[in-house]
């Protein structure tokens, strides 16, 4: 043989691209030289390969050694190159067996003694050998995942493959990553005197609607914000396998995700930009895509930075990233549930029964300033929790728990999934997709008295097209809980209720 070729592949974005290791050995002075768009990570392979492969007891055959990654125009990330190129130098040299090597796609890291490390990605790169009908040959990671459809080996060392590959892979058994409901610890029960908070949330949950809660410091709204994961159904196969394919990209742990079921991120007021929305280089995704499939909460909204609270602007309507650079655009999944907490006022005071606010004027407007941009704008929802009175929770008391809100929710999504199968109003639009001879009234299956509850409230308030959209969306989440095929005056009411001082702002 002339060349010899493995398959391989290397992550971009959230997904792993396939990449074909190509060997060559030809005169010249003895070295491994890359060719294809390699990162630096990938030209520092070299060096582990010549000590991995002594390491392991191998000879370095002592020619030029031509690697090609193909394809060329797509430059390869990351150090998980190094199993493939040095298979495909020990195939070519004849020191190991060729059977089997063409049926596999071989990632992993090599150590300087020849034991194969794992690496970022494990979920991405299952996923394409899946849909390339491939095996996926790789090290053992603490938390392997099992895909269904997926053949999964682990190879520990270089030295185990003299005896051929089928003796050197041990079958990775994985657990399944769907087993439906997940319990947890956690409980709206734990939470009192918060009623009308945890309907709010209810209401939340059912519509996919984002929450902003407003109050003084104690008053529960990060204990109801922890607790929204209980009250989501379960999280189905597609959006887990993407939250794990993100998860993984992002070398973070995918044991909370297969323990609790939907993903539950809290980043830090002192965020950058890249870290919130994704980049870096590599690209990586940042907190709002590994946030997929479950709740993103902003505690202390106003302390964010307004540049990088702007950028989730885009994502909330698109549900997803688009990230462009020099090399080409990458495109994160970003569909995740919006929760906000913040204090009233720079002291957490104002407006509390017990406790006066000791803020200047000007402190209040500047502070309250940074809760009504843009952002604001796009959140559906928006109430004011107020701390809950000393006896309450010395005495204790029955509140909703997670599990009745939880039947409330299933039970909204259930009959809303109905109405739209019988093509009873819309889902959730915005007001440019709305047929303009339909109406928003006719759109949202508006009665007449809600009709003119709506129209009343929109004209007292100076409510814009997206203030009334959102409104109507609030209330046609309340009549799918009720089910009722209409929306009356008692859901508008509720609604705008919850709309709180957003409307205001509209």
């Amino acid at each position: 043989m002339h060349t010899f070729s493995v398959h391989a592949a290397c992550i971009r974005g959230v997904e792993a691209q396939p990449v074909t290791v190509e060997v060559s050995f030809t005169g010249g002075i003895p070295g491994i030289t890359l060719v294809g768009m390699a990162d630096a990570a990938v030209n520092e392979a070299p060096a582990r390969i010549r000590c991995a492969l002594r390491g392991s007891g191998y000879d370095v055959p002592r020619k030029s050694i031509i690697v090609n990654l193909a394809p060329a125009d797509m430059r390869k990330t990351g150090s998980g190159l190094d199993l493939a190129i040095s298979i495909s130098i020990l195939a070519l040299s004849g020191q190991i067996p060729i059977e089997g090597l063409d049926s596999c796609l071989f990632v992993g890291e090599l150590s300087l003694d020849g034991y194969v490390m794992p690496v970022r990605g494990e979920v991405a790169y299952a996923m394409l050998a899946r849909d390339c009908g491939l095996r996926l040959v790789s090290a053992h990671g603490d938390y392997p995942v099992g895909l269904p459809g997926v053949d999964m080996y682990c190879l520990r060392n270089l030295s185990s493959l003299r005896a051929g590959l089928a003796s050197a892979l041990d079958a990775v058994d994985a657990p399944a990553i769907l087993s439906g409901t997940v319990g947890s610890s956690l409980d709206y029960a734990d939470v009192k005197g918060q009623e009308l908070a945890k309907r709010a949330l209810a209401i939340a949950a059912t519509g996919g609607l984002g929450l902003m809660m407003v109050g003084p410091p104690g008053s529960g709204k990060t204990m109801l914000a922890e607790r929204m994961g209980t009250i989501l159904p379960p999280i189905d196969e597609v959006e887990l396998q993407e939250a794990l394919c993100i998860h993984s990209v992002a070398g973070e742990s995918v044991e909370s995700l297969l323990a609790s079921g939907r993903p539950f991120r809290c980043p830090h007021h002192s965020i950058s930009a890249a870290g919130l929305v994704g980049g870096g280089r590599p690209v990586r995704p940042g907190e709002i895509s590994l946030a997929h499939g479950g709740v993103l909460f902003l505690d202390e909204l106003a302390e964010f930075p307004s540049s990088v609270l702007q950028l989730l602007r885009q994502p909330l309507e698109s549900k997803a990233v688009r990230i462009v650079r020099a090399d080409g655009a990458y495109v994160f999944p970003a569909h995740f549930q919006l929760l906000v907490a913040s204090n009233p006022c720079p002291c957490g005071y104002l407006g509390d029964r017990d406790v006066s606010c000791a803020c200047p004027p000007y402190a209040v407007a500047r502070y309250q300033a940074k809760l009504a941009g843009p952002l604001a704008d796009r959140i559906d929802m928006r109430i004011d929790v107020a701390r809950p009175d000393p006896d309450l929770l010395l005495e204790g008391g029955a509140g909703a728990s997670s599990s009745s809100l939880r039947s409330e929710v299933e039970q909204g999504m259930a009959f809303a999934t109905w109405r739209l199968q019988h093509g009873i109003a819309v889902g959730g639009i915005d007001m440019r997709a709305i047929d303009g001879a339909q109406g928003v009234a006719g759109a949202y299956a508006l009665d007449s008295a809600g009709y003119e509850t709506l129209l009343a409230i929109a004209q007292r308030g100076h409510l814009t097209g997206r203030g009334i959209v959102r409104l109507c969306r609030i209330a046609r989440t309340i009549a799918d809980m009720q089910e009722s095929r209409e929306v009356g005056p008692s859901h508008v009411f509720e609604a705008s209720m919850f709309r709180g001082r957003c409307s205001d702002a509209e």
